[in-house]
This record gives C-alpha cells, structure tokens and sequence, in this order.
C-alpha cells in the first residue's frame, strides 16, 4: 500500500500540477477544433493524465528518451515540450513543435528527446527498440519509455520489437496504456488474455499490471521498470486507464454506455490525487485552485500564440523530406 509520507511534498504538487496542464491545455484544443481552428485529428487523452505523468516523471530528459502514439499531447508535456509550440502544431502553423506539418499526432522534439506522435499504429514501437540500440552502442546512461495503445499489442511490430529488445538487453521499458478500447471494440473482445503484462514472459522479461488512474502507482512501477531495463532486461507494463472521450473528436462513442463512462469519471486521477493531497495536508484548496488557473492561463496563451503564429510557407512543402 502506497505511504503518501515516502514522497517529497514539491514532488507530489509537480505530478499533480503536470495533470492539470495536461486536461486544461485539452480542454483548450478540443474548444478550438470545435470552432475549426484545428484540422485533421484530434485524438485526446483526458482521463489518462497519470500514466505519462507518473512514468514520464521518472526520466531526465537530457539523456532519457520518449516514443508515443498519435495519442501524444499528455506525452509531451509531460516530457517539458513547449504548450506554445504544441498548440502551434494543433493549429498547422510554422511555429508548432513539427512546424505545422505533423498537427495532432505527429508531435516531435529531437532536442528534448521527444520522438513522437506517431500516427501509424504500432509503429513507435520498433523506433523505441531503435534508440535502446543506439543506448547500449554508444554505452549511454539512458532509458526509453515506450507508449501504445491495447490496439496496438496485437500488431507484429510489438512483438518484434520485445523479441529484439531483449536479445540485445536493450535498457526499453514498454508501456501499454490499456484504454479498455481500440477505436470502438472492446479490448476483451480481440485479446486471448486480460492481463497484458504476462506477455513479458513471452519474451523472457519482466511485467507488471498496474492501476492507471494512480499517478503514484505508475511512478513507483516505472521506477521499478526502469531500473532493471538499465540493468540489461527490458520491461512490460500494463497500465489499466480509461478515456473519457471518444477515441478521436469525430468519435461520439456509443460503443459504451454512460453507467461505464460514469463509474469511471469517478476514479477521476485529478480528482482523487487532489483529495489525496489535501487530506494529508500538501496542498490547500486554494493551492489547487491557484494551480488550476495558472494551467488554464498557459493553455489560453497557448492558443493565443497559435492564432497568431504565421501559416508555413508554400516552400515549405519541400523541406524535411525523406525520400
């Protein structure tokens, strides 16, 4: 059982301050692409805040590295991205962290070690396995945390990937961020088995389920996860999350029923970590009510710089191919 007293108290006020950033700079885009500001897909991860709050929040992101899926706006800022130039990215302008041309899923920041936003399912999957290579070569002090979808388990790339990962120990912790669904189908549906961490074992490596809507759950297991995957054993983790909205902004999700949806916006990870805080007196409410606002201002000058960012220039079109 988790002891809240083992913690730092500025730690604890930046996994929960890292939350709230996170739904507000969401509730701030989807507000927009209602009023089509934004265009293409906009897949959002609200509700899910505690797995790349909690896991990201292990790394050092000078020499640690992320890989995400096209569900990557909480990634990000988890992993420090600029709000400014992540919505500039939402918005398709030349200040966006892709330079308008990847938008939504496409998020990307090789300075910062940020390797995406990836739209095709899976495919972060073997670039992750990729950079734990280039790790172990140049001997490096790093780790990679991987991101997918329960959709995404099922695809060959995983299992290629884990294969690799660990006949090269190469220091990946992979995370399966278990939504419950694959755009609209239930995960059961598709899955021989309920618990996707025993496919570690597949693999000859570790794995571990754990509740994602637990900000300190995910933080101590990936802790746990990234010191062994340093120690040469790759790692599996299963976290069980839900989204609370459908699987992208076109997606009205009736493939659920409100009694689901309900049941689990009362495991709300804001909310309970909040309760948390204020019952064992590390924060106040007017200290999250102070934090909420300063996130909803971040993402309010977020989307004021995106508006009036420039459009990129036909010229552009030419530039950051590879062919």
């Amino acid at each position: 059982m988790i002891n809240i007293k083992n913690y730092d108290s500025n730690l604890l006020k930046e996994l929960l301050y890292k939350m709230i950033l996170i739904r507000r700079f969401e509730e701030k885009a989807a507000q927009a692409y209602g009023l089509k500001k934004i265009g293409g897909f906009l897949h959002l991860y609200i509700g899910e805040e505690a797995v790349a709050v909690g896991s990201i929040s292990n790394l050092d992101m000078t020499k640690d590295y992320v890989a995400a899926a096209y569900r990557d706006h909480g990634h990000a800022l988890a992993a420090g991205l600029d709000p400014n130039s992540l919505m500039a990215e939402l918005y398709g302008k030349i200040t966006g962290c892709s330079k308008g041309k990847g938008g939504s899923m496409h998020f990307f920041d090789y300075e910062k070690h940020f390797f995406g936003g990836n739209g095709i399912v899976g495919a972060q999957i073997p670039v992750a396995t990729g950079i734990g290579l280039k790790i172990k070569y140049n001997e490096e002090d790093g780790v990679v945390l991987c991101y997918f979808g329960d959709g995404a388990i099922h695809q060959g790339s995983f299992h290629e990937s884990l294969n690799l990962a660990k006949i090269w120990n190469l220091p990946v912790v992979y995370i399966c961020e278990n939504n419950h669904y694959g755009m609209g189908t239930d995960f059961r549906r598709v899955s021989a088995i309920d618990d996707f961490s025993i496919m570690a074992e597949s693999y000859a490596m570790k794995g571990k389920q754990v509740n994602g809507m637990d900000v300190l759950e995910v933080y101590d297991a990936t802790k746990e996860a990234i010191e062994v995957a340093k120690s040469g054993t790759p790692y599996l983790l299963e976290a069980k999350t839900y989204r609370f909205k459908g699987h992208s902004m076109s997606d009205p999700g009736k493939y659920r029923t409100k009694e689901e949806l309900e049941l689990y916006k009362q495991k709300d990870p804001i909310v309970s970590f909040k309760e948390l805080l204020i019952e064992h007196n590390v924060i106040t409410e007017d200290d999250y009510i102070e934090m909420d606002k300063r996130c909803k201002k971040i993402a309010k000058d977020a989307a004021k710089f995106a508006e009036e960012s420039p459009e990129p220039d036909l010229n552009e079109l030419y530039t950051d191919l590879y062919v």
